[in-house]
Order: structure tokens, then sequence, then C-alpha cells
């Protein structure tokens, strides 16, 4: 095995893996609540060849908290501190998410921009749509229409969020039998606010350029290898040549 084509090739591959993810940053990156993906590189001995390290892309969520803004839609809602928004999905699963970009349906019901509803401590939030009331969410996170509670908002933390799955449009269920769900303690939610997404442009942007740079690096370190093998081949093929 030619050891160092075989290591530059893993290295386009890690390369490729890493242009994918941040691309994948990019284009969520206006999406409120958004978790960005980011990608370690590690050495993993090679299958064929004992003592021989590739290297590997591995990526795992950054949970970190984006900004917090200022938005002045009521129903817009952010949790500052840990844990996630419970609605429910199509599935009949409960998914947790961090985008609180919410709003009230035909019907009264609180909703996720997808129409999923929003659950709280006893089911899905309805308001009286004949009420003329005003509704307001207070920073525990209860939610009232006038004197009349209509809620609590339930926010679920994990021991490890890290093994949450991700489903999409910013949702994720909790499936791994290793996951603690608790209470989200020391968490306070805000109406009319929103996080933000904790991807950057301006740095995915950089990583993207380095991205590039290393595949193009190992590319050339390919092409080289392929070279060699090639002279080798012809030379060892015709012991005639001078």
């Amino acid at each position: 095995m030619n050891v160092s084509l075989c290591q530059a090739a893993a290295a386009m591959n890690a390369n490729a893996r890493l242009q994918e993810i941040i691309a994948q940053n990019l284009a969520a990156g206006s999406v409120p609540g958004f978790k960005k993906q980011d990608v370690s590189f590690a050495a993993v001995e090679a299958a064929q060849a004992q003592n021989t390290l590739m290297p590997e892309a591995r990526v795992a969520t950054n949970f970190q908290q984006g900004l917090i803004r200022p938005t002045g839609v009521p129903t817009d809602v952010a949790i500052e501190g840990d844990g996630f928004f419970e609605v429910q999905l199509p599935s009949g699963q409960t998914g947790y998410t961090r985008d609180g970009e919410f709003q009230f349906d035909a019907q009264g019901q609180l909703v996720t921009k997808q129409g999923y509803p929003v659950l709280s401590d006893s089911g899905p939030i309805q308001i009286d749509r004949n009420n003329p009331a005003q509704f307001s969410i207070a920073p525990d996170g209860t939610l009232s229409q006038g004197a009349d509670t209509k809620g609590k908002l339930k926010i679920t933390a994990f021991s490890d969020p890290h093994l949450l799955t991700y489903v999409g449009n910013g949702n994720y269920i909790a499936t791994d039998p290793n996951l603690q769900p608790s209470t989200a303690a020391d968490v306070t939610v805000r109406q009319g606010y929103l996080e933000a997404s904790n991807a950057s442009a301006v740095v995915e942007m950089a990583h993207l350029v380095t991205a590039m740079r290393q595949y193009e690096a190992s590319q050339r370190v390919v092409q080289t290898q392929d070279d060699r093998m090639g002279r080798a081949i012809s030379e060892l093929g015709n012991p005639n040549a001078s």
C-alpha cells in the first residue's frame, strides 16, 4: 500500500467533509436558535495496514448559546440558559428546539413556524381567539391571556445534549438511552426576543478558505505520488529503457 497516497486521499476526504459542514453552517446562519456543527480531525489506524494512521473528520454539534436579539414580536421567545422548548412533531414524538419563532394558528394554538404545537406542562397551549385581552409570557415561561393562565412553556435540559439526534428544522429528538432529561433550571424566558444562530458567517468563510487550501495541498500530494508510481511502473516494465 502506498501510505503517502492513501494518507493524502484520506485528507482530501476529511477536508471535503469539512467544506460540506461549513456550507451547512453558512446556509442555516439566519435560522433562529441554529446550532452549528464543529469539525475536528483525528488520526485513526488504517484497516489495511497496522501502525498506519489516517486523518479522519469528526463532527459534533456546538450548543453554545447564540446572541439574544430583540424583535418586538410578541410570539417570539428566547431561552437564556440551557434547555430546549418542547414541541410535538408530526410523528407524535417530542421534539426539542431552541428556535422560539412561534405564532398562533387559526385555532389559537401556539405553534412553531412549521406548524408543530408548542408544549406546556399540560400539553399544547391554547388561547381564546374571542378574548380581546393581550397575552404575555413571564420570565419563567408562564403564558397568560389577560388574567387567565394558559400554560407554562415546557423547557427541558439534558445531561449531554450532544447525544440528541437532529431531525431537521432546528428540531432534535432524544433516542439515546444514556440521555438524562430534566427540568431546565436557572433559565429565563424572554418574550419579544429570538436567539440568533451561533454560527458566524465571517468565521465560517475563513474556515472555508483554509479547508479549500488544505484540500488543494492534499490533491497536489496525490498527483505527485501518482506521477512517481507511473514513472516507476514504466521504468520497471521496460528494463531496456535508458
